[in-house]
């Protein structure tokens, strides 16, 4: 099964939210209409996908969401975008063993 890291944009908000997931499309529906009423992510509608992780496993992603969480930057997502090989190292260095 694969897991995913996801990064969402609202320009209504100008700000990121970041997910793990196995099943993109539905996350990014889910999203957009409102399914988590009074969540965070029903104030930014229309979020659209900014960037993906794929990872090997559940584990692989919860702990890469959270160091991009951890780093409170939004210059930190923006370089992750920008800069793919900063993604193999997030890979790497939360690999499975």
């Amino acid at each position: 099964m694969l897991f995913l890291v996801y990064i969402l944009f609202s320009e209504k908000l100008n700000k990121y939210y970041i997910g793990t997931t196995d099943d993109i499309e539905r996350r990014v529906k889910e999203h957009n209409s409102k399914f988590y009423e009074n969540n965070y992510t029903s104030r930014g509608i229309p979020w659209q996908m900014a960037f993906n992780i794929s990872c090997q496993s559940s584990s692989q992603a919860f702990k890469i969401e959270k160091h991009i969480k951890a780093m409170h930057s939004k210059n930190y997502i923006q370089n992750l975008i920008k800069y793919p090989e900063m993604t193999q190292k997030l890979l790497d260095r939360y690999k499975d063993l």
